[in-house]
């Protein structure tokens, strides 16, 4: 009875505490620990941004930091440990055991005469102590466990494959990410100061078009239409301002930047965009031997051929070979330790008639893994011509808004070339201007859709963005690490054409002399250097000398009672100081002028010219 009773104690106190267990939830001090352990651990460990921040660092950092990829990188970890645990299973079995027992009495025993039946008489006897330890190791091998576990092994390896193909996946998106947002947070970084002043004067001019409607300056039905004007041009202007600030937020998210921190770009130089590749048919090859989704799918019919392998092989004979060392304490033994050894082998004759099942689903499996990665390289091959299409667009696209935007900014510059005093120049003068900054829009929204397209296009590719996990780096080693790699990547992928070689135009110093006892040389001189680096052409900075000189020298006609005529000659030397090319631009000014006048005449000189300018430069290059 104690024993009884002794054995029920477990049991019952297990079944009480049970009944005791009743749903606790969350308390508000558990959520918000939890939160604040996340939110340290999301931006731990991070480099705060201290300078402009440039393509290269942009992408280091979205690489470095961001969570999905951080993600990907464990499931890549943990996919490698599952494979390293695997390989284990092939190896045999050692088992080494030990053991302790004990009873209250001794386990006495008598006989019987199995003819007979009758009991035979005598005590009853024992040959084993009360108490005794054992101790044992054995060694076994089983042939179709290290069969099935070879195969399993195989496929786990596969399963490695494929989690870095997804990682390799998710860095390639990352990538376009990055460069789509980057180039349009470039665009509102260079806009957002121009675009506040110029609302602001937006909102003045409509004050006085109603000032002007109200004192009969204008007419109603002219006022009513700059009016009109204005508020359109107003609403286009706040929705492009969003638009691109928007940009600025996800690039932050993407970098993994913690909020309110502020940081700036490097937004001084467009670079230029590759040629629109002309060998379609070499990009689709290249999509079909590197994108990672088509290399995934054969990693999925090796696992499907290994598992038709190991579906076979769990049908065979299973042969277990078994050598292990014992020993007993106990005294009645005549050897206390001893060795024993053995196989054995046993198959299931009936599941051998599954072997026609097994063969035909799995060769189910294989043809439609065939099917399923023919219909995705058909796929890929429609997105690589597809993107290779809209890059073309957004290039021609792009090539129509630098076009726009440099009439538009001429206009501008004739508008502020002509301002006087009277009320309808100035309204003219700011709506030339909202024209012109939503012209200046339309060209960074169309470069930003050009390195969109671009990274459409360089992705469906499938080409690596990183050479090899590089997470162990510090930040401006990756950085430059990448800017290396992807350089050298994009010269392999999208080489230069040979009838069309890429040039590289040398740098252009500029010197803008503006007639005697004018003011504001300085400001003219920096506002036709914006005007050039606005079009593309690469200026002199520190560290990188020019190649060319560009001076404009500005002369004006003596005052009169009418407007004054303006002349700018402009001349190109190269590095020598050997002349490449002169031109002249003429134009007429207000006789009673602001020193901006001069300002907008010098820009307007030029862009007018951009033309030649790019000439002289294509013909000092070789």
């Amino acid at each position: 009875m104690p024993i009884k009773t002794f054995a029920l104690a477990p049991v019952v106190l297990l079944v009480l505490t049970g009944c005791a267990i009743t749903p606790k939830p969350l308390s508000q001090a558990d959520v918000q620990g939890r939160v604040a352990q996340d939110n340290e651990a999301i931006y731990k460990n991070q480099e705060v941004p201290t300078k402009p921040i440039d393509f290269n660092e942009a992408l280091a950092r979205a690489l470095k930091y961001n969570l999905d990829y951080r993600l990907k990188l464990m499931e890549s970890a943990v996919a490698r440990g599952l494979a390293d645990v695997s390989r284990y299973d092939m190896m045999p079995s050692l088992l080494a055991s030990a053991g302790y027992t004990r009873r209250n009495n001794s386990a006495g025993t008598t006989s019987y005469n199995v003819i007979t039946g009758l009991d035979i008489p005598g005590d009853p006897t024992s040959s084993q102590e009360r108490e005794r330890r054992t101790a044992g190791i054995e060694f076994s091998w089983n042939v179709l466990d290290f069969g099935l576990s070879y195969y399993r092994a195989n496929q786990q390896a596969d399963q490695v494959l494929i989690a870095e193909e997804r990682r390799r996946r998710v860095t390639q998106m990352i990538a376009q990410d990055v460069r789509s947002a980057y180039w349009r947070a470039v665009g509102a970084q260079r806009l957002q100061k121009q675009t506040e002043q110029l609302i602001e004067r937006t909102r003045a001019g409509l004050e006085r078009s109603k000032q002007a409607e109200r004192e009969g300056v204008m007419p109603p039905s002219a006022a009513l239409n700059y009016q009109r004007q204005m508020l359109d041009a107003l609403d286009v202007l706040a929705n492009r301002r969003q638009e691109l600030n928007y940009a600025k937020r996800e690039l932050a998210a993407l970098m993994n930047v913690p909020p309110n921190t502020p940081f700036e770009l490097v937004a001084d130089v467009e670079p230029p965009l590759v040629s629109v590749p002309a060998n379609v048919t070499q990009l689709e090859e290249m999509a079909l031997l590197q994108r990672s989704e088509l290399r995934e799918q054969d990693y999925e019919k090796r696992i499907t051929e290994n598992e038709r392998k190991r579906q076979i092989l769990a049908l065979l004979p299973n042969l277990n070979f078994t050598v292990a060392a014992q020993h007993d304490s106990n005294r009645f033994l005549f050897n206390n330790q001893w060795a024993d050894s053995g196989a054995q082998m046993s198959v299931n004759l009936l599941r051998l008639l599954a072997i026609p099942s097994i063969n035909k689903t799995q060769d189910a499996q294989v043809a439609l893994s065939d099917a399923r990665r023919r219909a995705l390289a058909m796929a890929i091959i429609t997105q690589v011509r597809v993107s290779v299409e809209r890059y073309n667009m957004a290039v021609q696209d792009l090539q129509v808004a630098r076009e726009s935007s440099a009439v538009d900014q001429r206009l501008l510059n004739f508008s502020q070339a002509n301002l006087v005093a009277r009320t309808e120049s100035e309204l003219d003068l700011v709506r030339a201007e909202v024209r012109a900054l939503n012209s200046d829009y339309q060209r960074h929204l169309a470069y930003a859709a050009a390195q969109t397209a671009f990274g459409r296009m360089f992705n469906t590719l499938g080409v690596n963005v990183l050479p090899d996990n590089l997470q162990d780096l510090s930040l401006p080693e990756l950085t430059q690490r990448l800017d290396g790699f992807l350089t050298t990547t994009l010269n392999d992928t999208f080489p230069p054409l040979p009838d069309a070689p890429v040039k590289t135009l040398p740098r252009v110093s500029v010197n803008v002399e503006l007639p005697a006892g004018t003011p504001n040389a300085a400001a003219a001189q920096a506002s036709v250097r914006q005007a050039l680096a606005r079009n593309q052409v690469s200026l002199d900075e520190a560290g990188k000398p020019a190649g060319a000189a560009l001076s404009m020298r500005v002369d004006m006609a003596p005052a009169a009672n009418g407007p004054r005529r303006v002349t700018a000659v402009m001349r190109m030397v190269d590095a020598k100081g050997t002349e490449v090319g002169t031109s002249t631009y003429a134009s007429t000014l207000p006789n009673q002028s602001n020193p901006r006048a001069l300002i907008a005449f010098a820009e307007a000189a030029a862009v007018a010219n951009l033309a030649s300018i790019s000439g002289w430069l294509h013909k000092m290059t070789p």
